[in-house]
């Protein structure tokens, strides 16, 4: 899944337009390599232990089960 140029430059000029100190980039690629990023920005990554239910297997089961 991927952004238009357009989309960027909206993301970017919204980034741009915010009242910060800086920006948390949680995205699974360098967003800073693909949009201008004027504010103090940290790149930082995350993992995901799911605990309980529902799970993701869980919704997506629900959801293609729907769909059919």
């Amino acid at each position: 899944m991927g952004y238009g140029e357009e989309q960027m430059r909206d993301l970017s000029a919204t980034i741009d337009q915010t009242d910060c100190d800086g920006v948390i980039v949680a995205t699974p690629i360098d967003l800073a390599r693909v949009i201008d990023i004027s504010k103090p920005h940290t790149r930082v990554d995350y993992s995901l232990q799911e605990i309980g239910h529902p799970d993701i297997e869980d919704v997506l089961k629900g959801l293609i089960t729907k769909i059919k």
